[in-house]
């Protein structure tokens, strides 16, 4: 994983702060949350930055809201209180908020925008989720929107908002029509990138903050990285 750089309390990409939440900027390779990998994950990160900034004694507060696939980067929010917490959950549940991201995928999708709906089937053994076009059984509804931004010299780089959250609901449902993500070996990809990353991006999250009820737009700067620096 060529020239990798993971997070640390000293290099964290803050977006915003304030006494309720804090967003993040994530690399390619940072791990939302604790997993059987026990490599220290981003929640542990923020909450060291938090603690060396404010000089907080004893334990600091932080809720995971969302996650984000290991491999992608972009906007990843947590909470700062636990009243920020369960309101932002609720949002996110409720669907009052609204995310965009961008991809870079080879095989240029049919038509210039479009709506996916697909019902995906998750495979706990892979750790992958198939689309289908009709339900079958265990299976979930999921939807986005899709448009292109900008064709590049091999790819094409798409715009993408969500209706739905579904366990790889982006790198499945771009897979089944046949464009697969840049770098995505799961799902169809013929060559990995040298950071191991993928070029998915968490890029707007917009919603009313739970506390203040400010309404927030965040964005969060591409990698740097030849392919991103196109768009």
């Amino acid at each position: 994983m060529l020239g990798k750089i993971i997070s640390n309390k000293d290099n964290l990409q803050v977006l915003h702060e304030d006494n309720h939440l804090i967003v993040v900027n994530k690399r390619v390779g940072d791990i939302v949350q604790g997993d059987k990998t026990k490599d220290k994950p981003l929640s542990e990160i923020v909450k060291e930055y938090i603690k060396a900034k404010y000089n907080k004694p004893g334990e600091v507060f932080l809720g995971v809201v969302h996650r984000l696939d290991r491999p992608t980067t972009g906007i990843v929010l947590f909470a700062r209180t636990s009243k920020a917490l369960s309101r932002m959950n609720e949002l996110f549940s409720n669907r009052e908020t609204q995310k965009t991201y961008w991809a870079v995928v080879k095989n240029k999708p049919k038509k210039p925008h479009d709506k996916l709906v697909h019902y995906l089937k998750r495979n706990e053994k892979n750790n992958t989720s198939k689309a289908h076009l009709k339900e079958v059984p265990d299976s979930k509804l999921a939807s986005l929107d899709y448009q292109i931004i900008k064709e590049l010299t091999n790819y094409t780089a798409l715009e993408i908002h969500l209706h739905t959250g579904r366990h790889h609901q982006i790198r499945a449902q771009l897979a089944a029509i046949g464009s697969p993500i840049k770098g995505d070996l799961k799902y169809g990809f013929d060559r990995s990138n040298p950071d191991g990353g993928i070029h998915l991006h968490a890029r707007k999250l917009s919603f009313t903050h739970p506390v203040s009820k400010e309404a927030l737009t965040i964005i969060a700067p591409t990698p740097d990285d030849v392919i991103w620096n196109f768009i």
